[in-house]
C-alpha cells in the first residue's frame, strides 16, 4: 500500500495493483473503516477499484506527509478484515429500453432471454461514479457484455437500466450517456432530498460500494 499527494491536502492511496475480487473486498473493508473510525481531519473520501482518495482539513492536518504513515497503517489493517456479505437490495426493472432488441440481436438472443440473463445474477456495487450515485455493477453474464454506443445520447433519463461493456448500471440523473438502455426502474437511486433519520446526507444514495443488488422484472414492459 502506498500513497501519492493529490494537491496539498489530499492523498491518493493505492491498496491493490489490479481490480478483482480481492481488491473489491479490500475496498469494501477500507470504506467501512473510514466510515466507522475516520482519521482526524478527514473531510471526504472517494473509493475506486484499486485506490481511495482522501481529502483532509488543512487546519487539522497541516502536514500530510507526517500524518500519512499512521493513516496507511490504519488502512492496511482494515484491508485485511473480512466483512460479512451485505444484504441483497432488490431493484424492480421494467424491461422496455430502446436498445433491448438491438442487444438481443447482437448476441443472437431473444429479448426475453436478455431480460432473464440480466435479472438472474446478484450484482456487487464495485464503485459509484460518472454521475451522483451511479453504480457500476459487477457480475453481468458474459453473454450480455455489449460495447458502449459509438455516439452517446445527449440525454438518458434518470432510472434507465443499461449495459456498458462488462458492467450494468442505473442512471441516477438525466445526463448524456453511451450505455445500452434495456429498461428502467421507478426507484430513485439518487435523491438529493432524501435524509436518514438523524439528518445525514448519506441517505441520498440508495446504493453504496459493497452493496449487493438483484434486479426483479416488473410488470409494464414488453416481456
Amino acid at each position: 500500500m502506498d500513497w501519492t499527494p493529490y494537491g496539498p491536502h489530499a492523498a491518493l492511496v493505492r491498496f491493490a495493483d489490479k481490480a478483482g475480487n480481492e481488491a473489491f473486498a479490500q475496498a469494501v473493508a477500507i470504506r467501512a473503516a473510514l466510515e466507522r473510525n475516520p482519521p482526524e481531519g478527514l473531510l471526504e473520501f472517494v473509493p475506486a477499484y484499486t485506490t481511495v482518495l482522501l481529502e483532509f482539513s488543512a487546519r487539522e492536518v497541516p502536514n500530510l506527509t507526517d500524518a500519512m504513515p499512521d493513516i496507511l497503517e490504519q488502512l492496511q489493517m482494515a484491508a485485511t478484515l473480512t466483512l460479512p456479505p451485505a444484504p441483497v437490495k432488490e431493484i424492480p426493472v421494467i424491461y422496455d429500453g430502446p436498445d433491448l432488441e438491438r442487444v438481443a440481436r447482437a448476441h443472437d438472443l431473444t429479448t426475453a432471454e436478455v431480460c432473464r440473463l440480466h435479472a438472474e445474477p446478484i450484482y456487487k456495487v464495485h464503485l459509484l461514479g460518472f454521475a451522483p450515485g451511479f453504480p457500476y455493477l459487477n457480475g453481468l453474464d458474459a453473454r450480455l457484455h455489449t460495447p458502449r454506443l459509438a455516439t452517446p445520447r445527449t440525454r438518458v433519463p434518470a432510472g434507465s437500466v443499461a449495459i456498458g461493456g462488462g458492467h450494468t448500471g442505473i442512471y441516477t440523473v438525466d445526463t448524456p450517456g453511451g450505455w445500452n438502455i434495456i429498461g428502467h426502474t421507478p426507484v430513485k437511486i439518487f435523491d438529493p432530498t432524501r435524509r436518514s433519520p438523524d439528518g445525514g446526507e448519506e441517505a441520498m444514495f440508495l446504493l453504496k460500494q459493497g452493496d449487493r443488488v438483484k434486479f426483479v422484472k416488473s410488470n409494464g414492459g414488453n416481456q
